[in-house]
């Protein structure tokens, strides 16, 4: 159940910073309302992943589920670069997310 909890943190933090972007630096109200439910969120399930999973790996899992999901939706939705060396670079912390799970999960 910690992985699932872990997986929707990560999921909490890209609506986290996605609404933030959307809130015009807190001057839009439904993006600034965004960011605080995201952002509650996100940590709140990574506050309960933690009490199973070392902090180290699911920092680190966390915060690859918000990076790929950053630079996937900010390509897809705000028309960012879409340079093959960003994706190489996406493609590693996939790597780096998959390695932190298989070697520090228990």
């Amino acid at each position: 159940m910690e992985w699932l909890f872990l997986m929707i943190s990560g999921l909490g933090e890209v609506g986290g910073v996605t609404s933030m972007k959307l809130s015009d630096g807190f001057r839009r109200w439904k993006g600034t309302v965004g960011s605080i439910v995201f952002g509650f969120i996100s940590f709140f399930f990574l506050s309960q992943a933690i009490k199973e999973i070392p902090v180290s790996t699911a920092y680190g899992i966390w915060t690859g589920i918000g990076s790929i999901g950053s630079v996937l939706l900010g390509m897809v939705f705000f028309k960012e670069s879409r340079d093959w060396r960003k994706l190489i670079f996406v493609g590693l912390i996939i790597v780096g997310v998959i390695g932190l799970k298989l070697v520090g999960g228990e």
